[in-house]
């Protein structure tokens, strides 16, 4: 068996590998090439050499630096009118008025093949109508740009995943709190709560951010981190209160210098950002923690308070088209525009499963195929497909074996069908691949 040398004292690669985490800076840049390690993390009971990971690692194809465009279906080598099953599904919705606005973009190879949208921005008889370009309130799809932000600072040196949480929230104290780490933040194993238990007084009282994250520090943890899997919006609230520390900057101010800026996403924010709620697509539906409606009208989805707040684990606006530009980055391995944005290794790393020693599949950002909630990419996805839903009825997916990415934005929440619109419209874009 092939044996590799670490400061004088041979060990198992298996074990010496299993032992390092893909982009956890330190020892592991010193010895090994990141993308070397990333390849031993999802392959770990294979015992190679380190000619054979490079080996490996050479072969793997570049990925091209598409630049998405429109092109035809039969271009992308699609069916037009199985495509066209997946628009009407959504014009049916919203005009039987179940669902008020929904828009989608699908592209494959790099072309745009399905760009449109259907329905109204409000409840008010004189709304303006929805358009491909039309702007939503993104809900958790906002999880894994938060996420990105995090592994930026992961990829510069200036944190390491395996890192305490309490290194850089000190404050962060409790009953196994020095146990969770910065990556436990990112898959959903920190033990955090999804919410506070103060969720809705906070709300009520128009709480800045910070005070949620005062809360957050000593808020209990719900089970020993790592143990188990807890869809947790306070473990990501954590993530950039990180970002925020380190960079010195609000977390809205560095998604845009260090992502929606390079990537062109000229229609993205964290928060509204200076436009009216009216200029976005309105939300249905009520949040299930409005006790009146009330609180509905003070703290609610269409709130401007809570449009605006800019919270890192819900708060983004943005259209298909700017999601799509940010999809086809993570399927050109980082790269858009001739511009790298986030590097190999870490694409890699955000979209394997970095739960597996507990079976609750999820990567350091994004949902997987395999996860046993929040996907909704449909019945026919490969098995290497990863997205994220958002509570307020949207869903983006990208599908590499196909090289293939969809968005769909609604305003009915997901909560309401659980999911199926989303998964209808999916199964009929996958289906559309020939």
């Amino acid at each position: 068996m092939a044996r590799l040398q670490k400061a004088n004292k041979e060990s198992e690669p298996a074990e010496y590998f299993s032992s390092l985490n893909p982009l956890d800076g330190g020892n592991m840049l010193k010895h090994l090439n990141p993308t070397l390690v990333v390849l031993n993390s999802l392959f770990p009971w294979v015992a190679l050499s380190p000619l054979a990971l490079l080996s490996f690692a050479q072969a793997r194809p570049k990925a091209a630096d598409r630049v998405l465009k429109n092109g035809s279906p039969n271009e992308a080598g699609m069916s037009a009118s199985r495509l066209e099953r997946a628009a009407q599904i959504l014009e049916e919705e919203t005009k039987s008025g179940r669902v008020l606005a929904a828009s989608i973009l699908v592209a494959r190879h790099g072309l745009i093949v399905l760009h449109r949208g259907t329905g109204k921005l409000s409840p008010e008889p004189a709304s303006p109508s929805a358009k491909p370009d039309t702007i939503y309130f993104l809900a958790s799809i906002t999880k894994p740009v938060t996420a990105a932000s995090l592994m930026l600072l992961v990829e510069r040196g200036v944190v390491c995943l395996s890192d305490p949480v309490q290194k850089f929230l000190p404050e962060f104290k409790g009953f196994e709190k020095e146990k969770v780490r910065v990556q436990d933040l990112l898959s959903h194993v920190s033990g955090m709560p999804d919410m506070l238990p103060e969720n809705v007084q906070l709300r009520r009282a128009h709480a800045p951010l910070r005070e949620f994250v005062k809360h957050a520090m000593t808020t209990p943890l719900l089970y020993t981190p790592g143990t188990s899997f807890g869809y947790q919006s306070m473990g990501i609230l954590l993530a950039a209160e990180i970002v925020e520390r380190l960079t010195k900057l609000p977390l809205r101010e560095f998604e845009k210098k260090e992502l929606f800026e390079p990537l062109g996403m000229k229609d993205s924010a964290l928060g509204l950002m200076g436009r009216a709620v009216e200029e976005t697509a309105w939300c249905q539906g009520s949040p299930t923690y409005a006790e009146s409606e009330d609180d509905n009208k003070r703290f609610g989805a269409n709130s401007y308070y809570w449009r605006d707040m800019g919270h890192p684990w819900g708060g983004m606006h943005s259209s298909v088209l700017d999601l799509g530009v940010f999809l086809q980055m993570f399927l050109n391995d980082g790269i858009y525009r001739g511009k790298r944005i986030l590097s190999s290794p870490t694409v890699e790393a955000m979209t394997s499963d970095q739960n597996r020693g507990i079976g609750a599949p999820w990567g350091w950002g994004w949902a997987l195929k395999q996860s046993k909630v929040w996907n909704f990419f449909g019945d026919l996805a490969s098995d290497h497909t990863f997205g994220h839903v958002g509570a307020t009825g949207t869903v983006a997916w990208v599908d590499p074996e196909r090289d293939l990415l969809c968005v769909i934005l609604t305003t009915r929440p997901a909560s309401e069908d659980e999911g199926l619109l989303l998964r209808r419209v999916s199964n009929a874009v996958q289906a559309s691949v020939e």
